[in-house]
């Protein structure tokens, strides 16, 4: 188990400051050695000869991973030169001493290591959907919660708004509460809104806000519905759209899930686009999570098709990420009858969805 220790920051700093400065290797890696065995210390009885643990948050103190510290430490036990040493150990200083963050996330960069959770590859092989906490399964062609706690650690600092016009069973929101942003879902049909809004606010005491619209994401004035709570913008936009018709999820003419084609599916899509660009923050990313579809024995490329719309309206494209779909609904059950599927039909069983990355490059022509 990781544990969490509440060091003495000054006090770690100055032990450090002398270590670095013994010439000596043998020497100075005892020093450090001694350091080590303090960090370690298991029960509070056990001896802290250096000062460096405190028990309580309180004067100089900082929470720090005890396996980052120890790794860091490892490091610069294991390099075979002095010059190379202090370079660690400086390292290791600016890492407890200074925090450097981006514009766009909290992620500590001196500490990097501590973050393991974070993904930054570009296939992401998930086995199967969180189901901690709220978050639950309920909803028909709902969206696995990793996907959104990923985007909103990478892409927002805390309080934050993140705006989500197709919220459906709202699980961005849930991510929204957890990681202590705020956020704003739209839905077309009021009972699954309402449903959500119970979801959301189940066994979690965050002072997040997260509101929930019941309206036509295509429809709706973004500058008058962020007014409402008093705020002009937002730092992150997330969308997971109905995949065209593989799912029916209303009666709803409006619903995109319900257009006759899919150039017409594109073309409202391309209106929720164009109507959010204005609120989205200049630099800011907008994050589309969407898969493609088989009909009448051909690949329809949704995710690319959109992709080439957004790229002609002020976004460029920063990343795609290809997400695991093996554990959808549909097929969990049906591996075998797919699988036969796809040898009669001379076609591959789709495993994955994108997440397509894009960066807002310019303000909107209202700024």
């Amino acid at each position: 188990m990781n544990r969490i220790l509440i060091i003495n920051k000054s006090r770690v700093i100055e032990i450090l400051n002398k270590i670095y400065s013994i010439e000596n290797l043998q020497k100075l890696r005892a020093e450090l050695s001694r350091l080590k065995n303090n960090l370690i210390r298991r029960r509070r009885t056990e001896t802290d000869n250096d000062g460096v643990l405190n028990v309580d948050e309180n004067g100089d103190t900082i929470k720090l991973e005890q396996k980052y510290l120890l790794n860091e430490i490892k490091q610069i036990e294991e390099t075979q030169t002095l010059e190379r040493t202090k370079y660690y150990i400086e390292r290791l200083k600016k890492g407890i001493a200074e925090i450097k963050t981006s514009k766009i996330n909290d992620i500590n960069l001196n500490r990097w290591k501590e973050y393991d959770e974070i993904l930054t590859d570009s296939l992401w092989v998930l086995s199967k959907r969180d189901s901690t906490g709220p978050h639950s399964a309920w909803y028909w062609g709902n969206f696995i919660p990793q996907i959104p706690h990923q985007m909103i650690l990478r892409y927002t600092k805390k309080s934050e708004w993140v705006l989500d016009p197709f919220v459906g069973s709202g699980t961005t929101l849930i991510e929204c509460k957890l990681l202590n942003r705020n956020g704003i879902g739209i839905e077309l049909q009021p009972e699954i809104a309402s449903k959500a809004i119970e979801q959301i606010n189940k066994g979690n005491n965050s002072e997040s806000n997260v509101f929930i619209e019941v309206g036509d994401s295509a429809e709706v004035n973004y500058q008058q519905l962020l007014g409402k709570y008093g705020i002009k913008s937002v730092q992150l936009l997330l969308m997971h759209p109905p995949y065209h018709d593989i799912i029916k999820f209303s009666d709803n003419p409006n619903d995109l899930s319900n257009q006759k084609s899919t150039q017409a599916f594109v073309d409202l899509f391309c209106k929720v686009v164009d109507k959010t660009y204005e609120v989205l923050d200049k630099g800011r990313y907008f994050i589309l999570v969407i898969g493609d579809k088989y009909s009448k024995g051909k690949w329809i490329p949704l995710g690319f098709m959109l992709m080439q719309e957004v790229l002609k309206r002020g976004y460029f494209l920063k990343s795609i990420v290809v997400k695991n779909f093996d554990e959808t609904t549909g097929k969990r059950n049906q591996k075998d009858l797919w699988r036969y599927r796809a040898l009669v039909g001379g076609f591959y069983i789709f495993k994955h969805e994108y997440i397509f990355v894009f960066k807002k490059e310019k303000e909107s022509n209202n700024d």
